[in-house]
Protein backbone atom coordinates (compact mmCIF):
# COMPACT_ATOMS: atom_id res chain seq x y z
CA UNK A 1 0.00 0.00 0.00
CA UNK A 2 1.13 3.69 -0.55
CA UNK A 3 1.40 5.23 2.59
CA UNK A 4 1.78 9.16 2.33
CA UNK A 5 3.25 11.19 6.24
CA UNK A 6 2.43 14.57 5.79
CA UNK A 7 3.14 16.84 8.69
CA UNK A 8 1.38 19.59 9.91
CA UNK A 9 2.25 23.15 8.49
CA UNK A 10 4.02 25.56 10.02
CA UNK A 11 2.06 26.86 13.24
CA UNK A 12 4.13 28.74 15.91
CA UNK A 13 3.13 31.44 17.59
CA UNK A 14 5.25 33.37 20.12
CA UNK A 15 2.88 35.03 22.34
CA UNK A 16 0.41 31.85 22.22
CA UNK A 17 -1.45 32.03 25.62
CA UNK A 18 -3.81 28.98 25.38
CA UNK A 19 -3.31 25.13 25.05
CA UNK A 20 -0.55 23.83 22.86
CA UNK A 21 -3.33 21.71 21.53
CA UNK A 22 -5.13 24.53 20.24
CA UNK A 23 -2.71 26.38 18.08
CA UNK A 24 -3.95 26.83 14.09
CA UNK A 25 -1.93 27.29 11.27
CA UNK A 26 0.01 31.00 10.88
CA UNK A 27 -0.97 32.53 7.47
CA UNK A 28 2.55 31.48 6.60
CA UNK A 29 1.91 27.68 7.35
CA UNK A 30 -1.38 28.10 4.97
CA UNK A 31 0.36 29.30 1.92
CA UNK A 32 2.87 26.66 2.29
CA UNK A 33 0.38 24.31 2.89
CA UNK A 34 -1.33 25.04 -0.60
CA UNK A 35 1.88 25.17 -2.37
CA UNK A 36 2.88 21.63 -1.02
CA UNK A 37 -0.92 20.47 -2.03
CA UNK A 38 -0.45 21.75 -5.75
CA UNK A 39 2.62 20.36 -5.64
CA UNK A 40 1.27 16.63 -4.48
CA UNK A 41 -1.72 17.65 -7.37
CA UNK A 42 1.15 17.88 -10.03
CA UNK A 43 2.32 14.26 -8.90
CA UNK A 44 -0.76 12.90 -9.25
CA UNK A 45 -1.30 11.92 -5.90
CA UNK A 46 -4.74 10.75 -5.17
CA UNK A 47 -5.26 8.82 -1.51
CA UNK A 48 -8.55 7.46 -0.80
CA UNK A 49 -8.71 8.88 2.36
CA UNK A 50 -7.19 11.45 4.28
CA UNK A 51 -6.92 10.50 8.16
CA UNK A 52 -5.54 13.32 10.28
CA UNK A 53 -4.67 13.93 14.19
CA UNK A 54 -7.63 16.25 15.63
CA UNK A 55 -5.63 19.22 16.21
CA UNK A 56 -6.47 22.67 14.59
CA UNK A 57 -2.89 22.95 13.05
CA UNK A 58 -3.19 19.33 11.69
CA UNK A 59 -6.54 19.25 10.65
CA UNK A 60 -6.30 22.37 8.96
CA UNK A 61 -3.58 21.27 6.92
CA UNK A 62 -5.50 18.19 6.15
CA UNK A 63 -8.55 20.14 4.68
CA UNK A 64 -5.98 22.15 2.60
CA UNK A 65 -4.63 18.51 1.30
CA UNK A 66 -8.21 17.16 0.64
CA UNK A 67 -9.22 19.97 -1.24
CA UNK A 68 -6.29 20.50 -3.49
CA UNK A 69 -6.14 16.45 -3.64
CA UNK A 70 -10.40 15.54 -4.21
CA UNK A 71 -9.85 13.21 -1.36
CA UNK A 72 -12.48 11.92 1.40
CA UNK A 73 -10.85 13.17 4.75
CA UNK A 74 -11.57 12.10 8.47
CA UNK A 75 -10.33 12.67 12.00
CA UNK A 76 -8.74 10.35 14.12
CA UNK A 77 -7.64 10.87 17.86
CA UNK A 78 -4.50 8.45 17.28
CA UNK A 79 -3.07 10.74 15.23
CA UNK A 80 -2.82 13.05 17.99
CA UNK A 81 0.73 13.43 19.57
CA UNK A 82 2.14 10.39 21.13
CA UNK A 83 1.70 8.37 17.63
CA UNK A 84 3.21 5.22 17.15
CA UNK A 85 3.46 2.40 15.59
CA UNK A 86 0.95 0.17 17.89
CA UNK A 87 -1.60 3.15 16.98
CA UNK A 88 -0.64 3.01 12.96
CA UNK A 89 -1.42 -0.50 13.08
CA UNK A 90 -5.28 0.46 14.55
CA UNK A 91 -5.50 3.31 11.97
CA UNK A 92 -4.87 0.78 9.21
CA UNK A 93 -7.43 -1.32 10.20
CA UNK A 94 -10.05 1.69 11.05
CA UNK A 95 -9.39 3.13 7.78
CA UNK A 96 -8.78 0.34 4.88
CA UNK A 97 -7.27 2.43 1.61
CA UNK A 98 -4.72 1.49 -0.80
CA UNK A 99 -3.34 4.88 -0.81
CA UNK A 100 -3.75 6.28 2.34
CA UNK A 101 -2.11 9.80 3.76
CA UNK A 102 -1.58 10.49 7.23
CA UNK A 103 -1.94 13.66 8.82
CA UNK A 104 0.21 14.51 12.10
CA UNK A 105 2.97 15.36 14.27
CA UNK A 106 7.32 15.13 14.99
CA UNK A 107 8.83 13.61 16.39
CA UNK A 108 5.86 11.02 16.00
CA UNK A 109 6.17 10.51 12.29
CA UNK A 110 9.84 10.43 11.68
CA UNK A 111 9.77 7.58 14.43
CA UNK A 112 7.38 5.58 12.81
CA UNK A 113 8.84 6.23 9.32
CA UNK A 114 12.17 4.94 11.30
CA UNK A 115 10.85 2.05 12.32
CA UNK A 116 8.81 1.16 9.22
CA UNK A 117 11.88 1.56 6.32
CA UNK A 118 15.17 1.68 8.88
CA UNK A 119 15.50 5.24 6.95
CA UNK A 120 17.42 7.83 9.02
CA UNK A 121 15.16 10.98 8.37
CA UNK A 122 13.48 14.07 9.98
CA UNK A 123 10.15 15.14 8.76
CA UNK A 124 9.95 19.13 8.48
CA UNK A 125 6.72 21.45 9.32
CA UNK A 126 4.72 20.56 5.81
CA UNK A 127 6.61 18.09 4.55
CA UNK A 128 5.56 14.73 3.14
CA UNK A 129 6.79 11.28 2.95
CA UNK A 130 6.23 8.24 0.79
CA UNK A 131 6.06 4.58 2.12
CA UNK A 132 5.82 1.63 0.21
CA UNK A 133 3.98 -0.52 2.82
CA UNK A 134 3.51 -4.16 3.11
CA UNK A 135 0.78 -3.94 5.77
CA UNK A 136 0.82 -7.80 6.74
CA UNK A 137 4.64 -7.72 7.72
CA UNK A 138 4.62 -4.23 9.02
CA UNK A 139 8.09 -3.33 6.58
CA UNK A 140 8.38 -0.27 4.35
CA UNK A 141 10.56 1.25 1.50
CA UNK A 142 10.77 4.97 2.21
CA UNK A 143 9.97 5.92 -1.83
CA UNK A 144 10.68 9.82 -1.35
CA UNK A 145 10.53 12.82 1.51
CA UNK A 146 9.95 16.14 0.00
CA UNK A 147 10.31 19.16 2.44
CA UNK A 148 7.97 22.36 1.34
CA UNK A 149 10.47 24.28 0.13
CA UNK A 150 10.95 22.18 -2.82
CA UNK A 151 7.47 22.35 -3.37
CA UNK A 152 7.91 26.01 -3.63
CA UNK A 153 10.96 25.62 -6.31
CA UNK A 154 8.71 23.27 -8.30
CA UNK A 155 6.06 25.88 -8.06
CA UNK A 156 8.52 28.68 -10.61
Amino acid sequence: MELYFLRHGEADWPEWKKSDDERPLTKRGKREMRDVAKFLDRLKVRPNLIVTSPLPRAAQTAEIAADYLKAKLRKDELLAPGFGSSKLRTVLKRHRARVLMLVGHEPDFTQVISELTGASLKLSKAGVALVDLDPESEEGKLLWLFPPKFARKAAK
